[in-house]
């Protein structure tokens, strides 16, 4: 692990961020009869991110609101919803917790825990920065990029479906995506 200090992010400033829902997208992709990829988002999100002298200091919390799920697909999102996939009625959200960030070979690893449908499990998110600006209203921003992949089955996910061709309708492994753009807090 690489010491690391906020000089060495350009533009890095400490403080409390709430993300920007309208420059951000939390979305997902799995492998779907066994051939392409399905891909959604949740439209309804919050995060904070407190972010501490030392980057490697800073915290997040997350969550997406299950019933928000969108994969341009009606009657998929609806099953999705169900307690085949996340139970929204029972678990309304998805929700992160980070417990660590870390620097490996110039890097920036997120650790957290993830809960989804109740089951909490450790999970780590590569994490880009974008860069950091002020916007024409005078808010000072962030953006990024995290991604992890998760094991669906980890979390109670266990729906799936066999193919008359062989195989099964949906891939173990979940990729999440984050584009995120967040705004620092004025004191």
């Amino acid at each position: 692990m690489t010491e690391t200090t906020a000089t060495t992010i350009p533009g890095y400033k400490a403080g409390t961020w709430t993300i920007d829902p309208t420059h951000s997208e939390v979305g997902f992709s799995i492998r779907h009869l066994m051939i392409s990829k399905v891909k959604g988002t949740f439209e309804r999100f919050a995060a904070t991110f407190v972010t501490g002298e030392n980057p490697l200091d800073s915290v997040v919390t997350a969550s997406a609101e299950v019933a928000s799920i969108n994969t341009n697909e009606a009657s998929r999102d609806g099953h999705l919803r169900t307690g085949d996939f996340f139970d929204a009625e029972t678990y309304p959200t998805i929700d992160f917790v980070s417990t660590g960030v870390r620097e490996v070979k110039g890097e920036f690893l997120v650790d957290g825990n993830l809960t989804i449908k109740g089951v909490t499990k450790p999970v780590t998110f590569d994490f880009e920065f974008g860069g950091f600006g002020t916007d024409p209203y005078g808010n000072y921003k962030a953006g990024a990029t995290a991604k992890a992949e998760i094991t669906r089955a980890d979390f109670g996910l266990n729906y799936n479906a066999a193919l008359e061709t062989g195989g099964v309708l949906l891939g173990e492994k979940v990729t999440i995506t984050i584009e995120l753009q967040a705004v620092l807090n004025q004191a």
